[in-house]
């Protein structure tokens, strides 16, 4: 797998959706149809079920494993969709804004690490 993102071919979705309105959605759909939101253990413990499955996925379609045949429906973007939505529960139960925390966090890197890449002899080719 390469270090850059692909392309990609899904169309354009009409409306696109802001980090803030995915936490209004997920917090929407866990009141009215979830009944409530599981403790922070318990997200915290679906979250690293979730992010196996993401690993297992790359795993065996970059990495050298192959599928078993138990994963070959398994789906990484579905995978992935599973780990933002108990992220955000996750942000959501403990009041951490994600766009506000994102946009901190991309300013900490660009501050920290804005020649740190390019300096590093490992990832020159």
């Amino acid at each position: 797998m390469s270090g850059s993102i692909r392309s990609l071919s899904i169309p354009p979705i009409a409306n696109k959706m802001t980090l803030e309105e995915a936490q209004s959605k997920v917090d929407a759909w866990i009141k009215t149809k979830g009944v409530r939101y599981f403790d922070a253990l318990t997200n915290m413990a679906i979250l690293t079920e979730e992010v196996g499955e993401v690993a297992r996925i790359i795993n065996r379609k970059y990495g050298e494993q192959s599928f078993k045949e138990s994963d070959k429906d398994k789906n990484l973007e579905d995978e992935l969709a599973d780990v933002l939505w108990v992220l955000i529960c996750l942000a959501n139960q403990t009041g951490i804004d994600l766009t506000r925390a994102f946009q901190k966090n991309l300013a900490k890197k660009e501050q920290r690490d804005s020649t740190r890449h390019q300096k590093n002899e490992k990832l020159k080719s």
